[in-house]
């Protein structure tokens, strides 16, 4: 090899060497720090690419087991108010029984109604306090639109998106429920008039008066004992069912909700898998180029001292 002061090719050659060795070790380094092999898009375009939607999904995702939990809640403030209103409607049954061993005493019976109707207060009142963020399932559609100056009460149906295709489930109000189990009453009232135990409502939209007695002591017309007791089996009955509606609901929402978890558990290995970086491999990978880079460094020192042998040529 010919000596050069003009050209060095030794040096060139240790320092694209160094320069080379200087961007994989910054590559290197960044991963180290932020845990990731792709940080942006000029990585690695395509899994960048992809890590962002998949990401923009775990979002979306997020976003629907959000709903899910709302759901979820609605639900389960529903289910215990329904039982609750259950073991009061159990008082209503034996308070309307006693009504056969009284049937003689006005004074009695008169005691009576005012029992029964404070029993179907409580069950208006619990049915009203059942409400979620303005989501109540125990009052009509027609008065949750006029109730909310009072109770806060904006809706009495929940709808919640089910996956990131952007479907849907709602669970209505359980008047249908009451209706289907061979009630005949209003749809629109209180729960109690649904139920057909309360013939109207007061101020607050709370039983007033009850469909068997009246306030004089007397039975109401067309009521008998056998009617009476009748008609609040079929109440117990109607919300059996709706706990019963309630309970299936709970499940469905629970199973969505485990899928949905585990459908961002995936994507998220998914992004992971994409972006992040293996830490042993590029521990690894960082000791080996800190030695290289050492290793450039002496190349190149040694190629720069070429050039000064030459001044030993001319020396005397």
């Amino acid at each position: 090899m010919s000596l050069s002061i003009n050209t060095n090719t030794s040096a060139m050659v240790a320092l694209e060497t160094l320069n080379a060795t200087q961007t994989q070790l910054s590559a290197t380094e960044n991963a180290v720090s932020t845990g990731k092999k792709v940080a942006n898009a000029s990585d690695s375009p395509a899994a960048f690419g992809i890590a962002s939607q998949m990401n923009g999904n775990i979002a979306g995702q997020g976003a629907v087991n959000d709903g899910l939990s709302f759901a979820s809640t609605v639900v389960s403030s529903t289910n215990s108010a329904a039982n609750q209103i259950l073991s009061v409607l159990a008082e209503v049954q034996a308070a309307v029984t006693t009504m056969g061993n009284n049937r003689g005493s006005t004074t009695s019976l008169a005691q009576i109604n005012t029992e029964i109707t404070g029993y179907l207060k409580q069950i208006d009142t619990i049915a009203t306090n059942a409400t979620t963020n303005g989501v109540n399932l125990l009052v009509s559609s027609a008065s949750a639109s006029t109730s909310g100056s009072f109770n806060g009460i904006t809706a009495a149906s929940v709808v919640y998106v089910t996956g990131l295709q952007g479907s849907t489930a709602t669970i209505n109000n359980l008047f249908n429920i009451i209706s289907s189990s061979g009630i005949t009453s209003t749809s629109s009232g209180s729960l109690t008039e649904a139920l057909g135990l309360s013939s109207s409502l007061d101020g607050d939209s709370l039983a007033s008066n009850n469909a068997f007695l009246t306030t004089t002591g007397s039975f109401a017309s067309g009521v008998t004992l056998t009617s009476a007791i009748a008609a609040v089996q079929k109440a117990i009955t109607a919300m059996t069912n709706v706990t019963s509606e309630l309970g299936q609901n709970t499940k469905n929402i629970a199973n969505m909700t485990t899928f949905g978890q585990t459908v961002a558990d995936n994507l998220t290995t998914g992004v992971g898998a994409l972006t992040d970086a293996d830490m042993s491999a590029e521990s690894a990978k960082l000791t080996s180029l800190q030695t290289k880079q050492s290793l450039a460094i002496k190349s190149l020192s040694i190629a720069n001292g070429q050039s000064q042998n030459i001044l030993s040529l001319f020396q005397s």
